[in-house]
């Protein structure tokens, strides 16, 4: 397993190392879990991720759609995001089995809704807002157990 911290600044630092993350962690058909509360910065980095592919369009959070599919040139993502899931069991009705088995990068927001139903990830990623003090900063942390 492999660990590493960063603070973030701003907003910016925040896409910038979205940006940076596809590099080094060579994304290419992996299951990444996004963690962190409201506002801590999960759709931003996801921006980020989009933007090193090319992609300049709008990014949104999927909370309501549960999944926003990206068809990019060099590959494609599926943004899931699983905070109005009240029962794992939700996502079989999705078919999360099947769109999880797809050749995608997978980034999935708020996975502790849905725990129980999917697989351990190959990259986790922890966001944290910062505090009072700082309120535009934010803490990342990135495990990448693929590398164990």
């Amino acid at each position: 397993m492999n660990k590493s911290i960063s603070l973030l600044k701003n907003e910016e630092a925040t896409v910038e190392t979205g940006r940076r993350l596809v590099r080094e962690l060579n994304l290419s058909n992996e299951l990444v879990f996004l963690n962190g509360d409201l506002g801590s910065g999960k759709t931003t980095l996801v921006r980020g991720i989009l933007r090193s592919w090319g992609y300049d369009g709008p990014v949104k959070s999927p909370t309501y759609t549960l999944l926003e599919p990206y068809e990019l040139a060099d590959c494609r993502v599926l943004h899931f995001d699983f905070y109005r899931i009240n029962d794992p069991e939700e996502l079989l009705y999705i078919g999360i089995d099947d769109l999880l088995g797809e050749e995608a990068i997978k980034l999935v927001e708020w996975p502790s809704n849905g725990s129980s139903i999917l697989p351990k990830p190959d990259i986790e990623i922890f966001l944290e807002a910062g505090d009072s003090s700082k309120p535009n900063y934010r803490s990342l942390e990135v495990i990448d157990h693929r590398r164990t």
